[in-house]
């Protein structure tokens, strides 16, 4: 078998002479056919021309078979490229869910917190009310006081 021609070239053979040898008939192609004589009818191809013929269909063969094999290694690396991709892809989602869960239990345990400082500051507050109503009865004392004072000092 012949290697495969290049993809510009064309698989057709070229045309080869006629054979110079004896022919199939078993008559000299040098030989003259007597005067008014029929001219003998066209031999069946010879053993070049299935030769040449079977070399082209090799030609033709070995060009579609380099030219599948082509196609088939860029068709592995393309699928190789996107598993790579895609394997690079899920990697780094896995990654961002981390982080993102990573984050949202420490975002969840400082609103606890803050929410147990507000029950905490809302009990304080209860308990200050009393407190609070102490204040309002003292300072109606201490005004009151300080007008009798007031009263006092300016006696006539």
């Amino acid at each position: 078998m012949e290697p495969a021609t290049a993809a510009g070239k064309s698989p057709d053979p070229m045309p080869l002479p006629p054979p110079e040898g004896p022919s199939p008939l078993g008559t000299s192609s040098s030989s003259a056919s007597a005067p008014g004589t029929q001219a003998p009818a066209p031999a069946p191809p010879g053993a070049r021309e299935v030769a040449a013929a079977m070399e082209a269909v090799e030609r033709d063969a070995a060009a579609i078979a380099e030219s599948y094999a082509s196609l088939f290694a860029s068709l592995r690396v393309a699928l190789s490229n996107v598993t790579s991709t895609s394997a690079e892809n899920m990697e780094c989602l896995g990654d961002v869910v981390g982080r993102l869960q990573e984050s949202a239990l420490e975002a969840s345990s400082k609103g606890n917190k803050y929410i147990n400082s507000c029950l905490r500051l809302n009990e304080e507050m209860r308990g200050l009310e009393g407190l609070a109503m102490q204040l309002k009865i003292l300072r109606k004392n201490v005004d009151s006081l300080d007008l009798a004072v007031n009263q006092l000092l300016r006696l006539p």
